[in-house]
């Protein structure tokens, strides 16, 4: 049960990503009926599934808040701001009471009630419950209940005659539906004749506890129409097969014959093997168990056992049905990383070994030769493979910010909307779980220090409102996350006095305002006149910083007074492998990422250009482009070499700066596997990461944006240049 509950918990993990995701959409206005229905069959799923574990305080709660669901889809209750705003916080009580179900703690009460007590006034005439009769989540045993439906009295003109034959398919219980509940439910519509049709159920030795074996026809007299019946049918109907038929014929339905006791006896002679023959209709229902035990299960054995009802040739229909839909599996995490570890290895071995051909004198087009190149596609393809089962996209990170946003709101009394874009964007998993901290942190900063208060905002000429964009692309090999908003911008004078202050810049420091930006990220730098829950305490943004340098990422920021800031994050889609130029520099061993690589090229007399201060720049078709003498720059040497003699590379920044760098020699274009440097060794400016070559080196991988950024060659020194050049 320890795995089933674990499985329970994961499944509510993505329904709760779901019913925000509808919540938000809402929202913003987008009330549609396969929304609202999506919402609602969320916090059903988990209501269902906490019964099963007796989760009571998350049962309760989740059944008033389905309750109030249920008033915005039949079109009693208006999803205003108000209304909203309310299922917001109640979606946020539910996922800590999912949570605190999950760790084995508690939640408050008082705030449990405080939201019970809101969605309880928001129903209609102030009803938190369905003044119908409910079921009784709290006992899931497996007692049969008799629904029996006597039709003997009932008036000729009740209404219009439906016949309907409805057949469910396993994904219906898996799902957390159930057939008695429907039919209960359809039966408040009218008068209503039931027979149930369990030709198909196997004998108990070849049945599947996952499939779907009965088949119900129901004879229904109604004033409502077919769309009331539809309605019904709307949770089920695509995992079913369903037809509804309008007749104003009078004939009956065969309703059987015996008693609900009789017809269960038939079924389990059926399943036991009993020849005897089965009735084909009865007139009475016997709910099978309900669906949430069902469904806790489903996770941990369906797959097993729909693959064998595959094999032993089972399960007709219900067998293609399940074959059509997409299959996934459960794996643990570490299990994956064994896996990249070991494809990482693979890499490593495979680049040795085509070093050691080449040792031994092998020619290109050997056998041998020819066998590497095709253990290098192979290499290359599993590799490819190995990591986008590890891609994600950043929705799972982005869906946990709309509650950081309503809550800083709250506290700090600000209006703001979030604006998400680029949710799609995959990148690798590992990326992924670290990338949480650092944008808590970044859009904290945007609200709380960014964003003016209300009133503020109105006197500037702005909305009341302000406004938060995250956005994901990938860009240049990358991933690029973008926290933006539209506040007042740095104050480039109080943040200067403030680091000045705190004696961590001198008083007569002259400074950019990029370098001034910048001290934002000095550990112990905060603008806050005092310490709160959010910020003041001094940090914060260093904290990001060293999070996205950790990752092998870069973390860069632009402000305009009044107008906002833009704080932007650049990150290696993967931590695993990249593809890069290995080259030559002062007799070390350099790899530059072929991601930032435009083209290379030998610089010729004519095109270098000397400047003041040892600086030289490179003509290359009508544009002058920085030299950058990367064995001097990291320190490899004391002397500048000859770009004559040397390579240049030209590459491109994440800011679309281009700069040639000047190498020695260029080995070849590899595949390497990424090392962390910071965690073997430590942070050195100017490198990424680290590699293993196929003859054993240790390579390093240079950071290209840090190493221009860190060079003499200024852009700004390129402007006497283009203006003699016209």
């Amino acid at each position: 049960m320890a795995a089933v509950k674990q499985t329970f918990f994961q499944e509510c993990e993505e329904q709760l990503a779901e019913l925000e995701t509808g919540l938000l959409a809402m929202e913003r206005g987008e009330a549609e009926s396969d929304t609202v229905n999506a919402v609602f069959r969320a916090v059903h799923s988990i209501k269902g599934g906490a019964g099963a574990f007796s989760l009571e305080d998350l049962v309760q709660f989740a059944h008033v808040f389905e309750t109030t669901l249920d008033h915005v889809r039949n079109g009693a209750l208006e999803p205003t701001a108000d209304v909203m705003g309310v299922m917001l916080r109640a979606a946020d009580l539910l996922a800590d009471l999912v949570a605190a179900a999950r760790d084995g703690l508690s939640v408050d009460s008082g705030r449990s009630e405080v939201l019970v007590t809101e969605l309880t006034a928001l129903s209609p005439g102030g009803v938190g419950a369905d003044t119908e009769e409910e079921d009784d989540l709290s006992d899931f045993s497996f007692t049969p209940v008799t629904v029996a439906f006597d039709f003997s009295d009932a008036p000729a003109d009740a209404g219009r005659s439906y016949t309907i034959t409805f057949k469910p398919r396993p994904e219906l219980y898996a799902k957390g539906n159930e057939t008695a509940l429907v039919l209960r439910e359809l039966e408040r519509l009218g008068q209503m004749e039931t027979s149930c049709d369990a030709s198909a159920l196997p004998q108990l030795a070849e049945l599947d506890p996952e499939g779907a074996y009965l088949e119900w026809t129901i004879r229904l007299t109604t004033e409502k129409g077919e769309d009331a019946i539809r309605e019904v049918f709307e949770f089920v109907e695509w995992d079913s097969s369903l037809t509804i038929q309008a007749s104003d014929a009078d004939a009956d339905v065969d309703s059987g014959a015996g008693s609900t006791e009789d017809a269960f006896a038939a079924l389990l002679r059926s399943i036991q093997g009993d020849e005897t023959a089965l009735p084909t209709a009865t007139a009475e229902i016997i709910p099978l168990p309900l669906a949430e035990e069902r469904e806790a299960v489903v996770e941990v054995e369906a797959q097993p056992a729909k693959a064998s009802a595959a094999r032993n040739g089972s399960g007709g229909a219900n067998a293609n049905a399940n074959a059509a839909a997409p299959q996934t599996i459960r794996a643990d995490l570490e299990r994956v990383d064994r896996l990249i570890d070991l494809v990482g290895e693979l890499v490593i071995n495979q680049a040795m070994l085509s070093q050691r051909v080449m040792e031994a004198g092998h020619v290109p087009g050997s056998a041998v030769a020819l066998g590497l190149d095709e253990l290098e596609h192979l290499t290359r393809e599993i590799q490819d493979c190995v990591m986008a089962i590890r891609a994600q996209a950043v929705k799972s990170v982005f869906q946990r910010i709309p509650r950081l946003v309503r809550e800083v709101a709250s506290m700090t009394g600000k209006q703001v909307r979030l604006i998400t874009d680029g949710e799609g964007t995959e990148v690798d998993k590992t990326v992924i779980d670290r990338l949480n901290d650092p944008l808590t942190h970044m859009i904290r900063n945007a609200i709380d220090h960014g964003l003016e208060k209300p009133e503020v905002r109105i006197a500037a000429g702005k909305p009341a409102e302000g406004v938060v964009r995250l956005s994901a692309m990938h860009r240049s090999g990358r991933i690029v996350i973008e926290v933006a908003d539209d506040g007042a911008g740095i104050n480039r004078a109080r943040v200067k006095a403030i680091a000045a202050e705190k004696g961590l810049i001198a008083a007569d420091a002259a400074l950019s305002d990029e370098e001034i930006d910048n001290l934002i990220f000095l550990p112990g730098f905060s603008t806050a006149s005092e310490v709160s829950n959010i910020s003041g305490r001094g940090v914060g943004m260093d904290v990001v910083k060293r999070s996205i340098q950790g990752l092998g990422g870069r973390l860069s920021i632009t402000s305009r007074p009044g107008k906002g800031s833009t704080f932007t994050m650049s990150l290696p889609l993967t931590l695993a492998v990249l593809d890069g130029m290995v080259v030559t520099v002062a007799d070390q061993t350099l790899v530059v990422p072929l991601t930032a690589i435009i083209e290379t090229l030998q610089p010729k007399p004519a095109d270098v250009h000397g400047l003041g201060g040892g600086a030289r720049v490179i003509a290359i078709r009508d544009t002058f482009t920085p030299l950058i003498d990367v064995g001097r720059e990291l320190g490899f040497r004391n002397t500048a070499t000859d770009p004559l003699v040397a390579v240049a590379i030209l590459v491109e920044t994440e800011g679309g700066r281009r700069s040639a760098l000047l190498v020695d020699t260029i080995q070849g274009q590899r595949q390497v596997v990424i090392k962390s440097l910071e965690s073997n060794y430590r942070h050195v400016p100017g490198i990424a990461a680290a590699t293993i070559l196929g003859d054993g080196r240790v390579a390093l991988i240079i950071d290209v944006d840090t190493v221009i950024a860190n060079s003499q060659s200024d852009a700004t020194i390129l402007e006497p240049v283009l203006a003699a050049a016209g």
